[in-house]
């Protein structure tokens, strides 16, 4: 096969699955060169970046930094050029990545676009376009196969990456509190407020609140916020040094192995509510956005749910407070629930074993890596 693969994530999580891929990959055919455009994962799995995720990744970036955003597509064409890819991966992040695929049909470079967009939740008018731009399609939840089925273009649901992620680490929660400095015979909470900007902003005086509420009514309780790799905390300094200064454990990278340890999860809406659900931790789901964008958005918006988990489960199996329900009574009352209500526990993580048997004989990482080889063969 040619030597160089491309690989465009957007987001957080695509960075996280564009790691994983670059790392399967390079195991498979460790000659391949392997570019990119992502953030410290990726760099960190061998790829080498032409523009970095932090630039305009994100809906309220790339609004509001189109300059960025035309300079981060200059570079991808550039790369396109100088490196001429045997295939192009792009994951999710359409409305920047569907014009990277109209350029690359243009130049002939085989695209593989994995993890769909949420046509299933909005703008379901995208996937005949898909269709017409890309080559091959690696879904990562099972329903999303057959919304692509009349297009003629080759879908596979591959399985989901997070349990490609949840596989290579030890996971006994007793062990992993004591190698992360945390009192093993005390709860742990872990609260995920999210990676975004618009996220951070609106969330982190919640926690904040959230953990002074709770150390009242629970003083042994502890607490810890694992922040992802590619988020900027600078701008969120004051609120995270209350946080500290409330005995909150702050990292950065480790979010996944804070899950782990943890007894159960407060989590902003996002693949961490899965990654929780894999990992078997029960959790409550907390969101909050502009009230403008939040009630346009459940205009636009065709499902019931906003987490995986629920959405899988096709009914509410962990707590959604959204909105005007995202206050600390309504999340301390859930955590309570979680805690104390043993049956209610059970319950929520018998669901998540349904929902893990779905993604269990699946290796997505794995196998996105074998579609990669085929196509850059002239097989896919």
């Amino acid at each position: 096969m040619s030597e160089t693969v491309m690989i465009v994530a957007g987001e957080t999580s695509g960075e996280l699955y564009g790691a994983l891929l670059a790392e399967a990959l390079k195991k498979k055919a460790p000659h391949v060169r392997v570019v990119g455009i992502g953030g410290e994962r990726m760099q960190a799995a061998g790829v080498k970046l032409v523009s970095g995720i932090a630039s305009a990744f994100g809906l309220t970036e790339a609004v509001a930094s189109l300059g960025t955003l035309r300079e981060t597509l200059r570079k991808a064409a550039d790369a396109f050029r100088r490196y001429r890819p045997a295939v192009l991966v792009l994951i999710d992040y359409p409305d920047f990545n569907l014009r990277l695929a109209a350029y690359a049909r243009r130049l002939h470079i085989p695209v593989l676009y994995y993890v769909s967009p949420q046509v299933w939740a909005w703008r379901r008018g995208r996937v005949r376009k898909i269709a017409r731009l890309v080559d091959r399609m690696a879904v990562i939840l099972p329903f999303e196969e057959a919304i692509y089925r009349d297009t003629g273009l080759d879908a596979e649901f591959v399985g989901h990456p997070v349990l490609d992620e949840i596989r290579g680490m030890k996971t006994g929660r007793h062990e992993l509190k004591e190698e992360m400095g945390f009192n093993p015979a005390l709860p742990l909470i872990a609260l995920l407020p999210g990676s975004r900007p618009h996220e951070l902003h609106r969330l982190l005086p919640l926690v904040l609140d959230v953990v002074r509420a709770c150390k009242r009514s629970h003083p042994r309780y502890q607490y810890c916020i694992p922040f992802a790799p590619n988020t900027d905390l600078v701008r969120h300094l004051s609120w995270i040094e209350r946080l500290k200064a409330e005995g909150v454990s702050v990292s950065k990278g480790a979010s996944l192995r804070a899950l782990a340890a943890s007894d159960c999860a407060v989590i902003a809406s996002g693949t961490a509510t899965l990654q929780a659900a894999l990992l078997g931790v029960p959790l409550v789901v907390m969101y909050k956005l502009f009230p403008l964008t939040f009630w346009l958005g459940k205009r636009i918006v065709q499902v019931k749910w906003v987490s995986l988990i629920n959405i899988l489960s096709d009914r509410e199996v962990v707590r959604e407070l959204l909105q005007r329900d995202a206050t600390v009574g309504n999340v301390l009352k859930e955590l309570d629930r979680i805690m104390h209500d043993a049956a209610y526990r059970d319950q929520m993580l018998r669901a998540f074993a349904d929902v893990r048997k779905v993604f269990a004989e699946k290796h997505a990482s794995e196998r996105v890596a074998d579609l990669i080889t085929a196509m850059a063969r002239g097989k896919g």
